[in-house]
């Protein structure tokens, strides 16, 4: 249509506003709770998560409100080129918001590692300095950094699944045949009424989240998420029944989908999400046995903990993998593609209270490191200890179910433009498509490395600057002298501005060059090749950075006790070993993993908005 390009590229911008509007909006705020909680968790621990959490609360209900403000604003001002028509134009507005997203993790994890890594190394395992220590140049840098990673990484990842998702089902709800012959806009319209609902029922899970003094706030945590799913299963149901065509409707496929069946689909949907964050939450809890497997090999020094780190995140791509196609298949059995889409959004549609969990792990980190830095009584870094903890699980959590629901949005997405593409079938006999099967298989590895050498080449930065200030600056080791942090910000900063530019280039690009030289098939060719390399790397490395992570905690506190009975407490060589290899898979869980995701989701989207001038 006339305008297409200039429509599209406002709701580029628009999407790419509104997701940079939520990672700034979340950084304020999980910088003001942090010393809230340090405040708060001097008087109890129940008041430190009742601070900590509300914090993680407000990111996930801004992700929320503003996506389906911005999709919902667009949508009905583009109405007047034709439903149609604005469904597609629309695409444009997740396009920007997966930009935003890769350069905010991407960006965002090379900073905070290059800084966790530097402190770590130097400041824990060389100069024996306690985890905070404010004589450790680098850990103002790691602070703000699980805010710049963490927070704002993960809530630009999840708006743009969130908005993903929902634009995907609305692009196929044009496949159905009510909609093609005008007789209703129920299918294009409900993912945003799925969504809207999904804020209440994120709202509804928060009031969950209680513990009593000395309780187990994974329980509590657990509690909220769970409850929230089960009232939108049951809201899934009532608005399908409301809005859906009466009798049914076929969709591209010939296939009669009823109320019912996308009640079903969103079902599968939520179901698998729940499954993939237990399943996440059983290889990277502490007392676990993946984990305990990992502290155990400890004891022979850093080598076998890094062999078995590796064979744990290897092994936990397996049942993740299983419930995703599983809940793949029911949601296409029962609903089509639309089901799959529908799927996706029922997996995210308690996004809010997913990122509450998440987002109040970060704040809980740093009020621990403003406790210890402020010289705090060792009871309240004992609070903040057990919060970050927990927090550490329920962070893998969300990111296996960020991976999973990027891997069900790339998929509706991918559907999405087959169906704008005029693509009926893939036949990967033929050259062109299996060529571009091979290219998106590799680009995730190529990506990986992208990402995992910037953040060593920005750790041997800071590296050299943390051992510069212990050599040169007297009296700081003994606590006489103040080190310079601004210069360790400063290396964090500027790797992770130069070096976030060729990933996100590549991600960009590569659909576009393919799609263009190689046509409509071999792009989708591409799309299936690294969508299924993208989430098995990126469940790999973020499950096995969750797990060195705790095994190191486990060491941590009154020390682990071997199966030989032997107990190794922290600093010893066992510790130390643990250590390293947590610092191996920092930028495995914080950088790279969770970036692939994006990768995924980016890619499909991109391949969406130049669909129709591929065609």
């Amino acid at each position: 249509i006339e305008g297409l390009g200039v429509k599209t590229a406002i709701a580029f911008v628009t999407g790419a506003v509104l997701s940079s509007l939520c990672g700034f909006g979340g950084m304020k705020i999980a910088t003001a709770a942090n010393a809230r909680t340090t405040q708060a968790a001097t008087r109890s621990f129940n008041e430190a998560l009742g601070v900590a959490f509300p914090g993680g609360v407000v990111m996930g209900m801004l992700v929320m409100s503003l996506g389906i403000l911005g999709l919902t604003g667009l949508f009905f001002a583009f109405q007047s080129s034709g439903v149609r028509d604005a469904a597609t134009i629309i695409a444009g507005f997740s396009m920007g918001a997966s930009s935003i997203a890769l350069f905010a993790r991407v960006g965002g994890g090379i900073y905070t590692k290059a800084a966790d890594v530097g402190a770590d190394l130097v400041g824990k395992v060389e100069s024996g300095l306690p985890e905070d220590d404010p004589r450790n140049p680098a850990v103002i840098a790691d602070n703000v950094g699980d805010n710049v990673g963490d927070v704002a990484g993960m809530g630009a990842d999840l708006f743009e699944s969130f908005v993903g998702a929902i634009i995907g089902a609305m692009v196929l709800a044009l496949g159905f045949t009510a909609v093609k012959q005008g007789q209703s806009v129920g299918p294009v319209i409900m993912p945003l009424v799925i969504a809207g609902a999904g804020i209440i029922c994120s709202m509804v899970g928060t009031f969950f989240v209680r513990t009593k003094e000395g309780g187990n706030p994974q329980h509590a945590l657990d509690t909220g998420a769970f409850g929230a799913a089960g009232v939108m299963a049951a809201a899934t149901f009532a608005i399908a029944k409301y809005m859906w065509p009466e009798g049914g409707t076929e969709n591209a496929g010939g296939q009669l989908v009823t109320w019912s069946n996308v009640g079903w689909a969103t079902v599968a949907g939520r179901a698998a999400g729940v499954l993939v964050g237990l399943i996440t939450a059983y290889y990277t809890s502490m007392g676990q046995a993946p984990v305990d497997s990992i502290a155990e090999q400890s004891k022979t020094g850093t080598a076998t903990n890094i062999i078995a780190g590796l064979g744990v995140g290897m092994q936990s791509t397996a049942l993740p993998i299983l419930v995703i196609a599983a809940g793949v298949v029911i949601a296409a059995e029962v609903a089509g593609l639309y089901g799959v889409a529908i799927a996706a959004l029922g997996m995210l549609s308690t996004t809010g209270i997913q990122l509450a969990v998440d987002a109040y792990g970060p704040i809980a980190d740093n009020a621990g490191g403003i406790a210890e830095m402020s010289g705090q009584e060792p009871q309240v870094r004992e609070r903040t200890d057990k919060l970050d903890a927990e927090g550490n699980t329920t962070a893998a959590i969300a990111k296996g179910f960020a991976i999973g629901s990027a891997a069900m949005t790339a998929l509706a997405l991918f559907a999405a433009f087959a169906q704008t593409a005029g693509i009926t079938g893939i036949n990967i006999a033929k050259p062109p498509v299996m060529a571009g099967l091979f290219l998106g298989g590799m680009l995730p590895f190529l990506f990986s490395s992208m990402a995992m050498k910037a953040v060593g080449v920005a750790a041997m930065d800071m590296i050299e600057e943390v051992r510069r200030q212990f050599r040169e600056i007297p009296g700081l080791l003994e606590g006489k002298a103040k080190p310079d942090t601004a210069r360790c910000v400063k290396i964090s900063t500027e790797a992770s501005i130069k070096r976030m530019v060729a990933p996100g280039a590549l991600a960009i690009l590569s659909p576009v060059l393919v799609g263009f030289l190689m046509g409509p098939e071999a792009l989708g060719g591409m799309l299936a090749g690294v969508t299924v390399t993208g989430v098995l790397m990126a469940l790999f490395m973020s499950n096995a950075g969750g797990a060195w992570d705790n095994a190191k905690k486990s060491f941590e506190g009154g020390g682990y006790k071997m199966t030989d009975g032997t107990v190794h407490p922290k600093g010893s060589e066992a510790h130390n070993a643990s250590v390293v290899g947590d610092t191996v898979g920092d930028p495995f869980k914080d950088t790279a993993g969770p970036s692939l995701n994006i990768l995924v989701k980016l890619m499909s989207v991109v391949a969406l908005v130049i669909a129709p001038l591929i065609a």
